[in-house]
């Protein structure tokens, strides 16, 4: 299906999450931190369909890693992930960055259908802009 990056500090999240959209039928990689994301997006040429971040992370968190793929990879889609309201707030100013924020903790199924959203969401805007050209 979908070619995905989960990034995400903690083993059992990231573990858990990536176990439950391969499931799904996607082909997931994994990323310890933002900085290690970011070098995994560099290293694709920024040919995911979707990462999928964590926000509060060591060395460099979610939002810088957003900020620092978009600039290399404008339209890269981003689904952010977090269990700390103000890291929600701080997210909100990347509108223009990342698809959505995801409130942690989460189910496999809910993991699974904020991912298929922000996938379809992205087809939607591929559609938009190649109907437009």
């Amino acid at each position: 299906m979908a070619k995905l990056l989960i990034v995400e500090d903690d083993e059992s999240v990231r573990t858990l999450a990536a176990r439950a959209l391969e499931r799904a039928g996607h082909s997931v990689d994994v990323a310890f931190d933002g900085a290690h994301g970011l070098d995994c997006i560099h290293a694709e040429l920024g040919i995911y369909d979707l990462v999928v971040s964590d926000i509060r992370m060591p060395e460099m968190d979610g939002i810088e890693m957003a900020q620092a793929a978009a600039r290399s990879y404008p339209g890269l889609p981003i689904l952010l992930m977090t269990g700390y309201a103000d890291q929600r707030e701080r997210a909100e100013e990347l509108d223009a960055i990342i698809i959505d924020v995801v409130q942690k903790p989460f189910t496999l199924a809910d993991i699974r259908d904020r991912v298929s959203l922000a996938l379809a969401k992205t087809n939607q805007s591929m559609a938009a802009l190649a109907g437009a050209a």
